[in-house]
């Protein structure tokens, strides 16, 4: 019995603890409801007091971005219905940039110029007139002597004598070396000419093509940072209300408002980077000042466009540089031949004509004429010039060796753009198939750690840079596919592949 009753006593007692430890639990809760409703006041006055200090609104933006395929237009200020995409600013410049149109009037020039130098070759007539009055003529009288000798006294005397000797004359060219060269280098002169017509469109398509794509990078850039500046705005707001509920510390949300800052600043430097990038591109399509325009363009054609064949061989005569000496050496050939022929005599035909009236009276003086024509032949074989013919073609041979010598210099000049743009377009294409997984893990890891914060495991510091690796990864990925299509053109163009 007194086990039993010890026993009892031992769970009344376990009992009676129970009891105790709920009343203190409960305690605990009702104190702790009560701290709650105590800080509500407080952090509605704080709340209230905050409301004039609040987080900024941001523009929620939305982006438009070359990370995804779509078709897109720019977001710039020029407020003009009128776009342009890639070819159509090809084409424009084409027929209105001012370099271009110059060296295609130089093509009419150089048509002139053989012309004119070929004019020698048709028969060349003048007519002239000689009109002379005499004031004082000077004659001759012959006497006979008386050991008969004649003699020869002059007589003077005043007179109004007047002549006039109109003629006409035609000379023809049978040969000279200064007409061969002209025949022989007149082709060379137009195909000269057409060729530097032709570095030019390369050039303009070249620079056309490059700053149309930088201009499309601060495009994409500023939707990038449109779109970061909206995210990290509402990062910011979310810190300042944690913060003002006192979740958590001050620095979290000045670090989130220094990040907010700083793209803000980024994004207003890219805005105002597209304005002088717009007067590039207006000034190498020959674009008016005054007006605008907008560009468009369509990502996946982009994108497929980034590809070309990097196992084709390099073959220097498709550069129009080479091109280009190819015939300066043709010209200078002609100009040693011109030289050569120069020791040789030159051949023409001539026939003149010319009246002669002679009349002591001007009103008679056309009552008679004196015919007289001649026709005939003319050699001119040149003995000694001074060493000078000899000279100059010694010359004109070493020109052609210079030539010869640029040539090879021109050459390994090609190969080192080729050899340069190659390794670039290779380099940048892969930075840019590993940037574009870069942004993917970076969008990912960004979204995990903002999670993260906000259930309080990590501290904010973490998403600042979560947030800063994001806008590294997608500015460096679209640097790297612009870059790319950069090097795209700057490959062809030492290939000599750029069509137009």
């Amino acid at each position: 019995m007194r086990y039993f009753f010890n026993s009892k006593k031992i769970q009344i007692t376990r009992f009676n603890m129970h009891i105790i430890s709920f009343r203190q639990a409960l305690s605990r809760i009702i104190l702790f409801s009560t701290f709650l409703l105590c800080l509500s006041p407080s952090v509605f006055a704080q709340n209230s007091k905050a409301s004039s200090t609040a987080a900024p609104p941001v523009e929620d933006t939305s982006k438009v971005s070359l990370l995804q395929p779509v078709k897109v237009k720019d977001t710039s200020k020029n407020s003009t219905d009128q776009y342009f995409t890639l070819q159509q600013c090809v084409e424009y410049a084409l027929l209105h940039q001012p370099a271009l149109n110059e060296s295609q009037i130089n093509i009419q020039v150089a048509h002139l110029n053989n012309a004119i130098a070929l004019s020698t070759a048709l028969p060349q007539i003048n007519v002239d007139g000689t009109l002379t009055h005499y004031l004082q003529r000077t004659g001759a009288t012959q006497t006979s002597g008386a050991n008969g000798v004649a003699t020869v006294t002059p007589n003077s005397s005043g007179g109004n004598g007047y002549t006039f000797f109109p003629g006409a004359s035609l000379t023809q060219q049978i040969f000279n070396p200064s007409l061969l060269y002209a025949y022989k280098s007149a082709p060379l002169y137009i195909t000269q000419a057409n060729q530097i017509t032709d570095s030019t469109k390369i050039a303009v398509v070249s620079n056309v093509t490059k700053s149309f794509y930088s201009l499309l990078l601060t495009l994409e850039q500023i939707n990038v940072l449109k779109e970061d500046t909206a995210e990290f705005g509402k990062s910011y707001r979310d810190a300042y209300h944690q913060y003002v509920g006192g979740i958590v510390d001050e620095t979290d949300y000045e670090q989130a408002e220094i990040t907010l800052n700083n793209t803000k600043a980024q994004l207003k430097q890219a805005n105002e980077n597209v304005v002088p990038q717009y007067a590039s591109l207006k000034q190498l399509m020959g674009f008016p000042t005054e007006q605008q325009f907008n560009v468009v363009f369509d990502t996946l054609e982009m994108m497929k466009n980034i590809h070309i064949d990097t196992s084709q061989q390099l073959q220097f005569e498709k550069r129009i540089e080479f091109q280009l000496l190819n015939t300066d050496k043709a010209l200078q050939q002609q100009t040693v031949n011109y030289y050569k022929y120069s020791f040789l005599p030159t051949l023409s035909g001539f026939f003149n004509y010319n009246l002669s009236y002679q009349n002591d009276h001007l009103s008679e003086l056309f009552s008679t004429g004196y015919p007289g024509s001649t026709v005939g032949l003319t050699l001119t074989m040149p003995i000694f010039t001074g060493f000078a013919r000899l000279n100059n073609l010694h010359k004109a041979r070493l020109q052609a060796q210079i030539i010869d010598w640029q040539q090879t210099d021109l050459k390994s000049q090609i190969n080192v753009q080729y050899t340069t743009a190659l390794a670039d377009y290779k380099g940048n294409y892969y930075d840019l198939q590993v940037l574009q997984k870069n942004v993917s893990l970076a969008k990912r890891v960004f979204f995990v750690v903002t999670l993260q914060y906000r259930q309080g495991i990590v501290p904010y510091l973490n998403v600042v840079t979560a947030e800063t690796n994001l806008i590294t990864s997608e500015i460096n990925y679209l640097n790297a596919l612009f870059q790319v299509l950069s090097n795209k053109v700057d490959l062809e163009k030492a290939m000599g592949t750029i069509s137009y």
